[in-house]
């Protein structure tokens, strides 16, 4: 089988198989494909250790590292999540907070290998895209305030409530 052309990578101490396992039971579309072992020693393993492991998440191919502890990540990369209602949002961001993640804020979280996700309701983005630029700066500022995303508050302050 051809890779994809383009794969993101992410690099885990050892622990890419539980994280991608984790990805493929709570998102759909994803899945874990090919597992990888090291056909020798290297710094972060031994021969046989789990190495590379192959897998998706919402339909993007991903790969991950098992490269040893020393590389951490940051916001500067993350996966967001457009969500189509509350119990959406709810269910991924409970999922990733309630499997040892950190809740951050404006919709953001981080997993418990580090990794970011913004768990983004899509009435959010209509509110900051709309061409009602003073009630964009309302849902603005409540999304500011927020750490998981209430859309009820995001449409009250829409409306000016």
């Amino acid at each position: 089988m051809t890779p994809p052309k383009n794969t993101i990578c992410l690099w885990y101490d050892n622990d890419a198989e539980e994280a991608a396992r984790f990805y493929a039971s709570t998102f759909p579309d994803s899945a874990v494909g090919a597992i990888h072992r090291a056909p020798g020693d290297y710094p972060a393993g031994k021969a046989g250790d789990v190495l590379v492991v192959e897998f998706t998440v919402l339909g993007l191919p991903c790969m991950g590292l098992n490269g040893g502890p020393g590389v951490k990540h940051s916001e500067a990369f993350s996966f967001q999540v457009a969500t189509a209602d509350q119990a959406e949002t709810d269910r991924y961001w409970n999922a990733i907070v309630g499997h040892g993640g950190q809740e951050v804020e404006c919709g953001w979280c981080r997993d418990k290998w580090g990794i970011s996700w913004q768990i983004t309701p899509i009435a959010l983005t209509q509110a900051f895209t709309g061409a009602d630029r003073a009630a964009a700066k309302r849902a603005f500022d409540a999304m500011m305030t927020m750490k998981k995303i209430d859309i009820a508050a995001i449409e009250a302050a829409v409306a000016g409530r």
